[in-house]
């Protein structure tokens, strides 16, 4: 009775330990989220209507490229485990090809969406937009090599 009792016991803490553990996972990402609209938002210098009309978009583009980044991914996993078991040189070509190609379809969705931006908002907002894409990008990956360089990760 006592091993079961400790068994659910065991259960019941990995349980909780991993909910809490996707709970931060998702709070994480939610503040990130946030901040990223702020950041775009103040670096662009949207108005109220001009914002009303953009995020929708955006936000479009960005799960279009998640998914298209999961592509590239599946891809790149693809030729490693082909290089890795030895295939011929036909195998390895045509995964390089769908490789490539599942790489320029990233492209694709930023020539696609520039299009839609450049409907929305003035040409030096739409400019504004990937400058500060690039900024806070820049800026996430020095919060994390400062994070690394304490030996914490947030």
């Amino acid at each position: 009775m006592k091993r079961i009792l400790f068994i659910l016991s065991v259960l019941v803490l990995t349980a909780t330990c991993v909910t809490a553990q996707e709970k931060d996972k998702k709070d994480w990402h939610d503040r990130w989220k946030a901040e990223k609209i702020a950041y775009l938002t103040d670096a662009m210098d949207l108005t109220s209507a001009e914002a009303e009309r953009f995020w929708p978009v955006y936000n479009k583009c960005e799960r279009e490229k998640k998914n298209s980044f999961k592509v590239v991914l599946d891809a790149y996993k693809a030729l490693d485990e082909a290089i890795k078991a030895g295939k011929n040189d036909d195998e390895i070509n045509s995964l390089l090809d769908k490789y490539i190609e599942s790489q320029n379809c990233g492209k694709d969705i930023d020539s696609k969406y520039i299009v839609e931006y450049r409907k929305i908002l003035p040409g030096k907002k739409v400019a504004k937009l990937y400058v500060a894409e690039e900024s806070f990008r820049r800026q996430q990956i020095h919060r994390l090599n400062k994070n690394d360089n304490k030996g914490e990760r947030k």
